[in-house]
């Protein structure tokens, strides 16, 4: 693998998060709807947006995430192709999440979004969006959510794995028996 000084600027940003910005949900559905397009071929499913820019109120890294059902994980090099100029496919052995594909787009050496290809039957493709509806249905986890996801920014700045690793004990919590 290669040392993490020989990585892309955008592959090693510093975790930030920012107040919730209302255009999240404007821009997010926008590029949902040019990834149905684009991926018209090899979706099963309409596109979603999830992830915290998803979320109304909710501040997060100014990164939208979307997900895509796909039949067969295979396709990803084609879609990264079919998606165009920004779009890179992470080495699925440097991902490590057998389950899925990540594609990143990259703007000016930033990141802008996450696409989370997954096959429909996957667990967390209904994960996610149970995780995302339950959090729209409910101020107060928003609000919790958003304090922990500041804690461990701080906390990981410099380390997406670990931020987000962080997390899980919230999400799954929230997934088991979302919190009044």
């Amino acid at each position: 693998m290669a040392d993490v000084a020989d990585w892309p600027k955008w592959a090693s940003e510093e975790v930030e998060i920012r107040p919730a910005d209302p255009a999240w949900l404007r821009l997010g559905d926008r590029l949902r709807r040019e990834l149905d397009a684009a991926l018209s071929r090899w979706l099963v499913a309409p596109v979603e947006h999830v992830g915290s820019t998803a979320i109304p109120g909710l501040a997060a890294k100014p990164i939208l995430d979307l997900q895509a059902a796909v039949a067969n994980l295979d396709c990803a090099p084609a879609a990264v192709d079919a998606l165009g100029e920004g779009w890179h496919l992470v080495p699925p052995d440097l991902d490590a999440r057998p389950w899925r594909r990540f594609l990143v787009q990259v703007v000016e050496e930033v990141r802008t979004a996450h696409l989370h290809l997954l096959t429909p039957d996957s667990g967390r493709w209904a994960e996610q969006l149970a995780f995302r509806d339950a959090l729209r249905a409910n101020p107060r986890l928003v609000q919790r959510y958003a304090q922990l996801k500041q804690e461990l920014a701080k906390k990981h700045a410099h380390d997406r794995e670990a931020y987000s690793a962080a997390k899980t004990g919230f999400i799954m919590s929230v997934l088991r028996e979302p919190v009044s």
